[in-house]
């Protein structure tokens, strides 16, 4: 196409030359030195056809060229594999490269290049102006334990088992994909603001009915939501509602609910670590963000008065007349059980404030707190009774030098054990049916670095629960949570010490990423009562191997 320009342009000067020339011609019969000087005029007006000739040829050169190379901005950033969940900014690929721009002077038709061959796009789908990017990873997961446990790859750090007792005996290996995870994420703005929503679901939620068919014939595995949100935010102002994890949960950037912006440790344990405060509750919150560098928040999120036996953790002993077959104050109004959760009365939602501190990407400190209350009535006596409680923490994440971070997160409550697993109940029941609450709290710290493929972790996690203890209406027996004669399960600490590794096998844009996963924990407990002659505690060795696929896929740019 450039020399088709070129010959185009010389036919033009050539018409011009032959034009000027007749007026020559037609001269011949006159002064010869008139015709001399028409012959240098005309040489001279040559000259300044060639020089436009080359003016033009530059510019189309200057039009093809962009388009050969490819300017800095039109060009297309590669893309990593599994940062769907992250808020880093990303072009998104499949978006056609912009043309470069052509010079009025040249023809539109004239300056048409190919376009380079453009990578390729990874899991994207676009409607209008909303992106919709795949989440997901398949788990293949091996458990060992010492002892049997009686669950599956998750663990309960409450009730590890005695090897004196039923469970406890045998030691246990199971492979399971429960693990695995589906779901996806919509970007789109809409009049300024940037909207974000996200779902994703794995299969932990148990077995299909009956359990002894789905288990021994096929593993029917039950699907569960995990998260389902929707977050909006236009300039400082931000809202997030839906399914969430709880703004107590400790962050890695911001007050961001994305996964990778959130600290629940590097473990294999769909349970995590011991000490984490944590929880994937229904809500609402709403953020403000001065600046870069520092996040507040408010968030309402639903409550549950929680009386123990989630996680293992044992559950306080009731007054006798408030347990009896005919008023059973545990079933009527308190959350007993699992399956009671969402049936419990609750006065409000549980109230928590955040305010995060990002003054560069190497630091990342927090201070939280949060706001419960319990209300309780007594069906013999007609009575009401309301009590409130909260806890707080303090939590950091500090990159000391490059790719090595250290970790510490601290809580402490009153009447706040809902938020470690539900391995500390969060109040007794006095023998009138007025509650008192029960302190508690945690600490988990440690270590992550990552060296080229591999990412490495070691952490310390441990809960404190309080003794909390009463006199029934006896005035003899005692009720409550730690006292002389309780049972076992009534846990003063539980302990965990765990590190492992991910070994990333290979990660390609186009096909996604395998990563190979090696964690070992060591787990114990130590209740407030041991009985003459019973061990003093209990201790678990567990290791997990995980091999897992993560989708491609990459998240698409988000500013603010």
């Amino acid at each position: 196409m450039k020399n088709r320009a070129l010959q185009v342009l010389s036919s033009i000067a050539l018409m011009l030359a032959s034009t000027a020339l007749v007026p020559a011609a037609s001269a011949a019969d006159g002064d010869f030195a008139e015709l001399k000087a028409q012959l240098a005029q005309q040489q001279q007006q040559i000259e300044q056809l060639r020089k436009a000739l080359d003016e033009q040829k530059k510019l189309l050169e200057a039009a093809i060229k962009p388009a050969d190379a490819g300017s800095t901005q039109d060009r297309v950033k590669p893309f990593d594999v599994g940062q769907v969940a992250s808020t880093s900014p990303i072009i998104p690929l499949g978006v056609p490269l912009k043309p470069a721009a052509i010079p009025p002077a040249m023809p539109v038709a004239a300056a048409a290049p190919q376009r380079p061959e453009e990578p390729p796009s990874p899991l994207q789908i676009h409607l209008g102006e909303a992106t919709i990017t795949p989440v997901g990873f398949m788990d293949l997961t091996n458990t060992f334990r010492s002892t049997n446990a009686g669950s599956s790859l998750q663990t309960n750090f409450g009730s590890i088992p005695y090897n004196n007792g039923i469970p406890g005996r045998l030691t246990e290996d199971k492979f399971s994909a429960a693990n695995s995870r589906i779901g996806f994420r919509v970007d789109a703005n809409v009049k300024g603001a940037n909207i974000l929503g996200y779902y994703e679901g794995d299969f932990v939620g148990g077995v299909g009915y009956p359990s002894y068919n789905t288990q021994v014939s096929s593993n029917s595995l039950l699907y569960r939501i995990r998260l389902y949100w929707v977050d909006v935010r236009k300039g400082q102002v931000e809202m997030l509602a839906g399914q969430s994890w709880s703004m107590l949960t400790p962050n890695r950037k911001q007050i961001s609910a994305l996964p990778a912006d959130l600290f629940y440790s590097q473990v294999v344990d769909v349970n995590y670590m011991n000490g984490l405060t944590w929880g994937r509750i229904p809500g609402i919150r709403f953020l403000y963000h001065p600046n870069e560098k520092v996040t507040a928040g408010i968030s309402l999120e639903n409550a549950a008065q929680y009386f123990g036996g989630s996680g293992g953790g044992g559950t306080p002993v009731l007054p006798a007349a408030l347990s009896s077959a005919t008023v059973d104050l545990r079933n009527n109004e308190l959350d007993a059980n699992v399956a009671n959760g969402v049936a419990i009365a609750n006065v409000h939602p549980d109230i928590i404030g955040k305010l995060a501190f990002d003054p560069s990407s190497h630091v990342h400190f927090e201070v939280a707190g949060v706001e419960r209350t319990v209300k309780l009535f007594n069906p013999i006596t007609q009575m009401y009774f309301t009590k409130a409680g909260g806890g707080g923490s303090v939590n950091g994440n500090f990159e000391i030098v490059k790719n090595f971070r250290l970790i510490t997160n601290n809580y402490w409550s009153d009447g706040g054990g809902r938020y470690l697993f539900g391995v500390a109940p969060d109040f007794i029941v006095r023998a009138d049916g007025s509650p008192s609450l029960i302190h508690s709290g945690s600490t988990l710290d440690g270590f992550e670095v990552a060296i080229n493929k591999t990412a490495l972790y070691a952490y310390y996690g441990g809960i404190y629960i309080g003794r909390n203890t009463a006199y029934d209406a006896n005035g003899t027996s005692l009720i409550g949570y730690g006292f002389r004669g309780s049972a076992n399960s009534q846990n003063r600490t539980t302990q965990e010490a765990s590190f492992g590794l991910t070994q990333t096998l290979w990660r390609d844009g186009k096909y996604g990423a395998l990563q190979f996963m090696l964690q070992y924990a060591y787990l114990f407990r130590d209740p407030w009562y041991v009985a003459p002659g019973a061990p003093k505690n209990t201790h678990e060795n567990a290791i997990w191997f995980n091999l897992r696929y993560t989708l491609p896929g990459t998240a698409p740019t988000i500013k603010y």
